[in-house]
């Protein structure tokens, strides 16, 4: 298995950052809220609520999916970081379901604001560090391919959202004297919020049940097919691929002359190792290839189908 050489990993301390200001976050909006009495602000204040336990779990999940592999675990521990992806889409998701219920309350016994100036002065600058720490997450999160410093990312951008939603109501009611105009703006961003939580928890699923993805399938796939052209190999077949985490688990049957010798089918095989490995120079590749001489093809039963066409994308 080749690991993949890269910078500094900051993984844990942008985790750790992540989960002091989610306290700093919590109690700011708070204190908005009971200083203004903002629905909005309130509900981006439960949001945070749900944020504060969800990086928790998040920071837990990225140390445990970090643990080397061990004899009860001979896969590893990767797969806790979708579950920790839908897991916090789930709890996005209940925040989301009270900000509505709270807002749609407000609407049927009538808002009541006050200190708009103050509230905006706090959730102002609550946005901006949720804003500077988000996309330092997501950054983080796309250089080692960690789904949970992706998924804490875009929670802390939808957390800044909320914010800018409430900023936007509170401006609005203060310039038109509409203090209706707060919880309706407080239901929009529960909407929004919602669909953040879908996205979560469709990624967290398709990570769980191990489904291939059509373009690593059709990049491999291509790979191979230029291995067979240059005569590095005769053929291969049973593809299979999974993803883990930032690990690719890569297995495929590669066919050789019946002539050649076992030396020379396991050198050309590790040069198809190679190119695989930089297929994928952010992860830790997997790649077991099983050597078969090419007059087996025909009488192997495939247990395992073939890729499909209609399952890459089109146009690859």
């Amino acid at each position: 298995m080749h690991l993949p050489t890269t910078d500094k990993d900051y993984q844990r301390p942008v985790m750790m950052a992540s989960l002091a200001i989610a306290f700093l976050m919590l109690g700011g909006k708070m204190a908005a809220w009971l200083i203004t009495g903002s629905a909005a602000i309130l509900s981006d204040a439960l949001e945070s609520v749900v944020h504060l336990f969800a990086t928790g779990f998040a920071a837990f999940s990225l140390w445990y999916s970090m643990q080397p592999a061990d004899e009860e675990h001979p896969y590893g521990h990767g797969k806790v970081a979708y579950f920790s992806s839908g897991f916090e889409g789930f709890l996005i998701a209940i925040a989301a379901l009270s900000i509505l219920v709270t807002a749609i309350t407000d609407i049927i016994q009538g808002p009541e604001i006050d200190k708009i100036n103050v509230g905006l002065l706090i959730i102002g600058g609550l946005a901006l560090v949720n804003l500077a720490l988000g996309i330092a997450l997501v950054q983080t999160g796309k250089k080692h391919n960690s789904i949970v410093l992706k998924a804490n990312g875009h929670h802390v951008l939808t957390d800044m959202w909320t914010s800018a939603g409430a900023i936007v109501g509170l401006f609005l009611v203060q310039w038109t004297g509409i203090v209706m105009l707060d919880p309706i703006v407080a239901i929009i961003l529960a909407l929004n919020i919602l669909w953040t939580a879908s996205r979560l928890i469709k990624e967290s699923w398709h990570g769980l049940m191990e489904a291939a993805d059509p373009i690593e399938t059709r990049q491999i796939v291509d790979l191979l097919d230029r291995a067979l052209d240059k005569g590095m190999i005769s053929g291969y077949h049973q593809l299979r691929h999974r993803r883990v985490h930032d690990r690719v688990w890569i297995e495929v049957h590669l066919l050789f002359p019946g002539d050649m010798s076992v030396t020379a089918a396991h050198d050309e095989s590790h040069g198809v190792e190679d190119a695989i490995h930089k297929l994928f120079p952010k992860d830790r590749v997997i790649f077991t290839a099983h050597l078969e001489p090419e007059g087996h093809d025909d009488a192997h039963s495939k247990r395992f189908p073939e890729p499909q066409e209609d399952s890459l994308p089109k146009g690859a």
